[in-house]
């Protein structure tokens, strides 16, 4: 019979709730309950802008289509370009949801910063090619294609997620950079998500960060036992680090 597969654990909300930070610090503490490993499964598309800003020829072009991939409220597909853009978000993050399977087929404990859903689509964690707009064929065929990627992605459902709540507030504050009507946008959206019905938690992400943590350690510990897991040596935990 085929074992169990390990955990996986997700950490969703808001730009501005403190995703990373506290995935950085919970990591540690999942591997309490033996090899884990964090995943980002988002679209970093900042770190793609910076590197494509830098390419010869094709930098400015390619970057322009990068900023008109982040206008979502359109009635229509975009070009051709622009299309080529958004799918190679898509392929990348396919890359990283694969290899983070391969991490659960190794028996590691997963821990993602982010996670894919197909529940509202448009906004964070989901597709971003609109839903029913016209278009040419070949973008058309692009967005068939994002939907089916993003539809095999969230069938693979976390264990448990956690959920980082923030006021538009504090978002804005820790995110000055950041458009207000986006960060409000993905704020009410994030009760929303229900990930095919898996373990919720909800934290109250306004507190300060131990407070934060705390709340997500407990989550995290209450889960693994839960499921059977007990905490391991501290030698097991060094080893598990090193992986």
């Amino acid at each position: 019979m085929e074992s169990k597969m390990p955990p996986l654990i997700a950490v969703i909300g808001s730009d501005g709730s403190g995703k990373s930070t506290v995935c950085e610090h919970l990591i540690e503490h999942v591997r309490k309950y033996g090899p884990a490993v964090r995943v980002h499964l988002g679209k970093q598309a900042g770190n793609v802008e910076r590197a494509v800003i830098k390419l010869p020829l094709l930098g400015h072009s390619l970057n322009k289509a990068i900023k008109r991939n982040k206008v979502r409220n359109t009635k229509k597909l975009p070009g051709p370009l622009p299309g080529l853009v958004i799918m190679s978000f898509v392929a990348r993050r396919l890359l990283r949801f694969r290899k983070m399977l391969t991490y659960r087929r190794r028996h590691l404990i997963v821990l993602t910063d982010r996670f894919p859903q197909v529940q509202i689509p448009n906004t964070y964690d989901g597709t971003v090619f609109p839903v029913n707009a016209p278009g040419g064929r070949f973008v058309s065929w692009l967005a068939h294609l994002e939907r089916k990627a993003f539809e095999w992605m969230a069938q693979q459902k976390p264990d448990l997620v956690i959920k980082l709540n923030v006021d538009l507030e504090v978002a804005c504050a820790r995110k000055p950079d950041h458009k207000p009507e986006s960060l409000a946008r993905k704020i009410a959206v994030t009760p929303l998500l229900t990930f095919g019905g898996a373990q919720l938690v909800n934290i109250d992400a306004n507190q300060p960060l131990d407070d934060v943590l705390n709340i997500a350690k407990k989550a995290v510990s209450d889960f693994m036992e839960t499921q059977g897991y007990d905490p391991v040596s501290e030698a097991a935990s060094d080893i598990s680090q090193r992986r």
